[in-house]
């Protein structure tokens, strides 16, 4: 149950009273309430009453961990390890997990999934698979088990949960619609889910492809029920400065038939097996959105397709904030 300045802070945020309820987790904040802390830290995170700061939401989720609050500690924990709101710190963040595994189960798990990587300091493989070219330019490659059986299960059985239906804004009347190509439901895994096996498998993923894992967007796994389908499309993005070059896509179940990624304009279809990696180039040499990296995923005909994307800018990736209730905060 919340702290009481929690518990005002939210009636007061729901009354509208939002400078009040700020001002009551600022001081109970300051005045070492652990929840208030936490509280804090989620608004510094999400954006929508004050203003997103993740350097400072870190910084609170460390002071509500010292307070006492371990759901606070394990999620500073993640923070620390992924480098979200200040650099990456593996080893430390590694520490403060296995203090943590006595009395939080999630811990445990994690430390008990990570007993089957071969990591450095870093949280980085110790070695990747060989990759298998299957077009010159632009360029497409597999790497055949990139992940293990585990971790394939580890990412379905947390995606589940979060599963939803891929949903756009119609930019006319800024409500939710259906996907208007992508007919699948989506799970995220943004800076709340990007716990220490999710970095893990980022890192992997950006040693593959020999980029930063602070380049990536976060990893979705996406899941296609019979007549599913991503219809034909290109990943790279109008108008950006910081433009999606590669894509990974890794298989995580075989359990159906059709779903194929195709690459129309190259004549190339591919079906991985589990834990196969699929990575492609979506720019051409000068950096430019190249059309002959189209693709689909081909409608699912029975059975159930899973797969994990990761879609990877030029340079450090972050979503824009959204513009807080008090932008003065």
């Amino acid at each position: 149950m919340p702290s009481p300045a929690v518990t005002r802070a939210h009636a007061l945020a729901a009354e509208g009273r939002h400078r009040d309820a700020f001002a009551a987790l600022a001081e109970a904040s300051g005045a070492g309430d652990s929840d208030a802390l936490r509280q804090l830290a989620d608004w510094r995170i999400q954006g929508g009453i004050v203003r997103r700061d993740l350097g400072e939401a870190r910084a609170l989720l460390q002071r509500a961990a010292a307070a006492g609050n371990d759901d606070a500690a394990l999620l500073h924990a993640f923070f620390a390890a992924n480098g979200v709101g200040g650099p990456s710190d593996w080893p430390g963040a590694l520490e403060s997990l296995r203090e943590l595994a006595p009395r939080i189960a999630q811990a445990r798990a994690q430390l008990d999934a990570l007993a089957d990587f071969a990591l450095d300091e870093a949280g980085g493989p110790m070695t990747t698979p060989q990759l298998e070219r299957l077009s010159e330019s632009p360029s497409v490659a597999v790497a055949r088990g990139l992940l293990g059986a585990a971790e394939c299960a580890y990412l379905v059985s947390r995606a589940t949960p979060m599963m939803a239906p891929s949903l756009v804004v119609d930019p006319a009347t800024g409500r939710m619609g259906p996907h208007p190509i992508r007919t699948c439901d989506f799970a995220s895994f943004g800076v709340y889910y990007e716990d220490f096996v999710v970095g893990a498998i980022n890192r992997r993923i950006a040693a593959l492809s020999g980029t930063d894992h602070a380049h990536g967007e976060p990893l979705q796994v996406l899941r296609y029920f019979p007549g599913g389908e991503y219809r034909p499309h290109m990943d790279a993005l109008p108008a950006t400065d910081n433009q999606r070059i590669v894509t990974v896509l890794v298989y995580l179940d075989e359990d159906y038939e059709g779903g194929e990624t195709d690459f129309p304009e190259l004549g190339l279809r591919f079906r991985g097996r589990p834990g196969d990696a699929l990575m492609f180039a979506n720019v051409d040499a000068e950096g430019r959105a190249d059309p002959r990296a189209r693709h689909a995923g081909l409608p699912v005909r029975s059975g159930t397709k899973l797969v994990a994307s990761r879609w990877i800018r030029r340079t450090r990736f972050a979503y824009p904030p959204p513009t807080p209730i008090l932008a003065d905060s």
